[in-house]
């Protein structure tokens, strides 16, 4: 059997830094170090995180008062913000920057006397906080049919954001509804949409020409791992999420001579490699990497690890 490995796969710099400010927090206060959500979208990610030292509870209300605080690599809300603030708890904000610049420009939208359009899932946190950037309504798009039942006036100026984590193509069928049906509609281009997502979503289309079969590491519970998922049986391809080796079924590969294998932004490299040795046990496997981007991206840790960083 071949198993063809995407590229890239797997963490993104968002969830390498997001994972290392949990990690430097724990060497800097100690345990316990307190995260706000999941710190990314991982069991495994968040258990070996367990193990150091880091609670993760759901609400502020749950830190006790002056222990150290992570927000999450998906954001949180002004209010969220505002209430650690007031607490004067410790914050390290582990945001990641492509989020941060998504509530920047919806701030900067509204500000400018635009209505503001979100184009995400109901419930995600990244979505979440991004609904709590801005101190007027913001509606909550996600696809075609959400902009033909929006009740706004078809003169409103209007702008959008996106959801970092979302497929490209469905974003932009959205986006050109809302250009469709609106006349003032302004808007960040669809290379805005993280680059780890388009990466991702770029090598599951090629690797949906080479393989019978494509199996995608991540949580249920991730938006981008999810969407690799739909690429793949998009393309007519059968596609399954498995969160780690156990989650294989030997059924799905009966007659199958070319495996595709790829990786959520928020699944660690491991999984992979546990995914290739359990498919070793089932029989002879040689092992290929598709061509692809080379992801060198780096984003800085807060200002407060920083500095540890160059006392160590």
């Amino acid at each position: 059997m071949r198993v063809i490995l995407a590229q890239p796969r797997g963490f993104c710099a968002g969830v390498v830094r997001a994972i290392d400010i949990v990690e430097r927090s724990l060497e800097k206060y100690g345990r316990p170090v307190y995260v706000r959500h999941e710190i990314v979208h991982n069991r495994h990610v968040v258990e070996g995180l367990k193990t150091k030292g880091a609670i993760f509870v759901e609400e502020l209300d749950e830190v006790p008062d002056g222990a150290p605080t992570v927000f999450s690599a998906h954001g949180v809300s002004r209010q969220v913000v505002d209430a650690a603030a007031a607490r004067g708890l410790p914050v390290l904000d582990a945001t990641c920057p492509l989020v941060s610049k998504v509530h920047n420009q919806a701030r900067r939208y509204v500000g400018s006397g635009r209505t503001l359009i979100l184009i995400g899932h109901a419930g995600h946190p990244e979505v979440e906080g991004t609904l709590g950037q801005v101190d007027q309504p913001v509606h909550l798009v996600s696809t075609e049919a959400d902009v033909a039942a929006l009740d706004i006036a078809l003169d409103t100026p209007l702008a959008y954001v996106t959801q970092t984590t979302l497929s490209v193509d469905d974003t932009r069928a959205v986006i050109a509804a809302l250009r469709g049906r609106f006349s003032n509609v302004v808007g960040p281009n669809t290379s805005d949409i993280c680059y780890a997502t388009q990466h991702r979503q770029s090598a599951v289309r090629e690797m949906s020409a080479l393989a019978q079969v494509i199996l995608v590491v991540g949580a249920r519970n991730s938006s981008n791992s999810n969407r690799l998922v739909e690429i793949g049986l998009e393309a007519g391809v059968p596609s399954y999420l498995i969160d780690d080796a156990s989650g294989l079924d030997p059924a799905w590969l009966e007659g199958v001579e070319a495996v595709g294998l790829t990786a959520g932004a928020s699944a660690p490299e491991a999984l992979i490699q546990d995914v290739i040795a359990a498919l070793r046990r089932l029989g002879p496997v040689e092992v290929e990497q598709m061509d692809g981007v080379e992801e060198n991206i780096e984003f800085r840790l807060p200002a407060e690890l920083r500095a540890q960083e160059v006392e160590a």
